[in-house]
């Protein structure tokens, strides 16, 4: 077994932060990966499957009921009827695609961005603050937004067979560096 330390830096507004990260941690990292990928995509296949997921009471009832600060935008929300037709389709598809994206390590990045966003509004919409900002959702938040910038779909993923493909004596990656962003 190969173990050794790779030295991270990076600056941001003039503030650096260094570290070592061991190589075993990318294990974890595809463990994270794995572990919120299957997570969505089981929530978005038990919504597909029972065919009858709707938004409409709890976005007018729950965020008012727990103080949500964003609750006035909620219950405008659940009052449209063309955004709650959006929304019945958009959560568990949305689960159900990003959760299998991230499983299988394709176009993670993007499929992780969508996951923190909906976790983010999730956040929003299930206010919780009894025991401080941070539940499960925020965490949730955080874990997808971890498997973005680790780029965790290179390990042992799609994407690391995507960034390689060849096109015309380049790789997919150097052809359109801007896939970055929503591959690794």
């Amino acid at each position: 077994m190969s173990t050794q330390e790779i030295r991270l830096r990076s600056t941001i507004g003039g503030f650096t932060a260094e570290g070592k990260l061991h190589t075993l941690s990318v294990w974890f990292i595809l463990a994270l990966r794995l572990m919120i990928g299957l997570a969505f995509f089981q929530s978005g296949l038990d919504k597909v499957l029972s065919g009858s997921f709707s938004a409409a009471g709890y976005l007018q009832n729950a965020p008012p009921a727990n103080g949500s600060p964003v609750a006035d935008l909620f219950v405008a929300m659940g009052s449209t009827g063309w955004f709650v037709d959006i929304v019945n389709v958009a959560v568990p598809w949305g689960e159900l695609l990003i959760g299998l994206g991230v499983i299988v390590g394709g176009l993670t990045r993007l499929a992780a961005f969508f996951g923190a966003f909906m976790m983010l509004l999730f956040y929003l919409g299930n206010w919780d603050i009894a025991h401080g900002y941070i539940n499960g959702d925020f965490a949730y938040m955080l874990v997808f937004l971890s498997v973005a910038a680790f780029g965790a779909g290179r390990i042992l993923g799609v994407d690391q067979y995507i960034e390689a493909y060849d096109v015309g004596g380049e790789t997919l990656i150097e052809r359109y560096p801007w896939l970055r962003y929503v591959l690794g």
